[in-house]
Formats: C-alpha cells, structure tokens, sequence
C-alpha cells in the first residue's frame, strides 16, 4: 500500500512514538499518574506536559500560550465560542470546523472573497464592527497558501481579532500572524487526539468544558502525558526538520506533476504547500478511480467528508462544475514519503484513468 494522504493525517514519527511510551508503562514504572496532582509522580507527568508545550510553543509567535486540547476541531470551537463575538468574517474555503462553529455560534456571518486560484484576496475587506476574522494558512483540500499576515494587518485595523486554522502548515511554514492559532499533532506526525490552541497575551476566553479549572481554567479535563509527550516531540522534530522536509516535498512534487502532464492544478500553481496536490481529469469518475487503485491511499477531497456524498464546498467556492469536482483528486505526500512510491502511485492513476478513456 502507498499512502498519499498526508492531509487527512501523517504517519507516527518514530520520535513522537520513543517518547510517548514511558508515559504508557505498568504500575511499576510509576509513569500513570495525574499531571495535575502535587505528589512525586504527579509532579513528574506535569513536567513531561509542560516540557511538551515548550515544544509546541516553538513552532508558534511568541506572546502568547498553548493551551492543550483533545484537537483543532476543540480548538477552534474554544477560539469561536470563547470570544463570543458579534459578527465573524470567514472564507467560504474554511474547513468545516471553523465554518459549522462559526454558523453554530449564532454571529452574523461575513464571507470574504475567494479567487479561482483558491486565494482569499489580501486587500479582502473586513468591514467595522467584526469581531473576528477566520482565515486559515493552507487549505486541507488544495493546498493554497493564503495571505493570512496582509488579511491580519486589515482585520486589526477594523479592530477584530484573528482566528487562524494552521493545521495543515504548522510544522511546515513560519507561524502566520494572528491572534490565535489552531493546530493538531496528529497532521505534524504526532498522535491523534491532541491538539493546541494558541492564544495571543490579551486575548480573553470564555472556556468551552467545565470542571477542573486545568489549562489556566479555560479547557477542564486531565491531560494525557503520553499524548502531549508524543505532540510535543513531533513538533521539535518539525523545528529541526522543517527545511528538509519542505526540499522533500519539493522533490515529490516536481516528480509527481512530471509523470501526470494530462491532469489539471486545482488552486494556484505558486501558493500552495507543495505536499498537497490538487488535481481533475475531465470526464473521470474519481470515487471510481480510487476503487480501482486498491493499493493506492489518497482521497478525492476532505477526510471528514468523505462518504458524506456532499460536493467539495472548496471546490465549488473557487468555482469548479459538479463534473470537475466528481473528477478531482488529492494526492498528499510529506517526510516519509519516497520517490519510488510517487512514481509508482503516478503509474497507478495514469493507468486508472486510462482505462475510464480519460
């Protein structure tokens, strides 16, 4: 099996694992004891979970704090309902977590422009009175790089603040300039489960879960060592690895657009994360062509909609037909991935869209 699915979730870095696994010793070790209790063993869990978010912080702006949750779907939950805003601003290409909190918020809803080539303008208006701007670094389903610094300076002038979804970039590019920063681990090669939200210095949160006052009172629960241990060692990894790993991808992308010159870029061939590949075919039949490529993981869209049935609202927010959609791909490559395996997935969809006659 050839996995091209980076967007929808990376592989366990063997660091990430090392450290993750004396947090997940017997009894005797010691290691199953509450961060937040105040004895020895609680004590030492608590170190392991604030040396993890020393790791996340580096990938993020100074000034400001991460505040562990179970996800970026709670982080963005926690960022929108916790500011309670009046009016939000959003791009129609957000993924669905930031668009269902958004509407579920009960804010009146702004959308900002978006372009053919999958960018959000950077002179896109916020108009006075917004609250918040949501805009999100790369998009999870073609790749595009969005001006979130320019949209930024524009929404602080309006006197809103600035919700970034950097999920698919954080490990991958510089931190975008905002006022608080969504990311999983689990799209950084960390484990599933845990996510971060950052919060600039200033900015007031109401919390989303009651009960236990932990992570500074804004996000109840007890904190698993394990999995911040795991996050946070897949995050140095990414401070260390971040320009090899990009030359990688550079690399797979190069050789992956070379073997299939019959496909069409979805979004801007210049901004984009080079480890998503976008692509349509016209007249092909995508949920067929992946049936048929069994040894081949990728996706024809979104990970969380997948089955839904529901067209791409990205797709269609930068303006492509049903058809064009139902003939779009993903291909989504990153650390892990070798040469050998793009060639061979690259002569797998040539082959498979040879035979629909496309």
């Amino acid at each position: 099996m050839i996995y091209l699915d980076y967007q929808a979730t990376t592989p366990l870095a063997p660091e990430a694992r090392e450290a993750m696994l004396p947090w997940l010793a017997g009894p005797e070790a010691m290691r199953f004891a509450n961060p937040h209790s105040a004895h020895v063993p609680g004590r030492a869990a608590r170190a392991a979970v604030e040396l993890a978010r020393e790791q996340v912080a580096a990938l993020l702006p100074p000034g400001g704090r991460v505040v562990f949750t179970s996800g970026a779907s709670e982080a963005i939950n926690l960022a929108i309902h916790g500011l309670g805003v009046k009016r939000i601003a959003l791009s129609p290409i957000e993924h669905a977590a930031v668009i269902d909190t958004a509407r579920a918020s009960g804010a009146m809803l702004d959308w900002l422009p978006v372009g053919a080539d999958g960018l959000v303008p950077a002179d896109a208006p916020v108009v006075a009175g917004t609250g918040l701007v949501a805009l999100m670094q790369v998009n999870n389903e073609i790749g595009t790089v969005q001006p979130v610094a320019e949209v930024t300076a524009r929404a602080r002038t309006a006197g809103a603040l600035v919700l970034c979804d950097a999920v698919q970039g954080a490990g991958k590019l510089a931190a975008p300039d905002a006022d608080l920063i969504a990311l999983s681990a689990h799209k950084l090669c960390g484990p599933k489960g845990i996510g971060a939200l950052w919060v600039r210095d200033g900015v007031v949160l109401a919390p989303l879960i009651h009960g236990g006052g932990q992570e500074g009172g804004l996000r109840a629960g007890t904190l698993s060592p394990a999995l911040c241990a795991g996050f946070g060692a897949a995050a140095e990894l990414c401070t260390k690895l971040m320009k090899d790993d990009a030359q990688h991808v550079d690399q797979l992308w190069e050789t992956a657009c070379a073997l299939l010159p019959d496909w069409q870029l979805n979004g801007s061939a210049t901004q984009r994360w080079r480890g998503n590949l976008s692509l349509r075919r016209d007249g092909l039949d995508a949920a067929r062509l992946l049936s048929e490529c069994r040894g081949l993981a990728i996706s024809a869209g979104s990970a969380c909609a997948s089955g839904s049935g529901r067209p791409s609202h990205v797709l269609q927010a930068i303006g492509l037909t049903g058809p064009q959609a139902k003939g779009s791909i993903r291909l989504g490559f990153g650390r892990y991935t070798t040469r050998r395996e793009v060639e061979d997935a690259c002569a797998m969809l040539n082959a498979a869209a040879a035979a629909q006659g496309v």
